[in-house]
């Protein structure tokens, strides 16, 4: 694992260092890491982990997913009334 990491681009040492100063008062390595970790935290938000993980989902035989349930529009209006959604 590498110990050290050297960025030549004017512009991100400039964010770096700006960020530093704003968040870190300075400190340059943890400002890398608060936003890697922002980064990270903002994909994994973005992205459902719904069948995310082999065999996590199994549908029975014939049963299409992509159907909506409700065809019947009353039948929509009256399950969104039931959760509590105004008409």
């Amino acid at each position: 694992m590498a110990a050290v990491v050297t960025v030549n681009s004017p512009e991100v040492v400039a964010l770096i260092e700006l960020a530093s100063k704003r968040f870190t008062h300075g400190n340059k390595t943890a400002v890398i890491k608060l936003a890697l970790e922002n980064l990270l935290n903002r994909n994994a938000l973005a992205n459902s982990l719904f069948g995310a993980h082999p065999g996590s989902v199994v549908e029975a035989d014939g049963v299409d997913l992509t159907v909506p349930v409700l065809t019947d529009p009353l039948d929509a209006e009256a399950e969104a009334l039931a959760l509590g959604a105004r008409a």
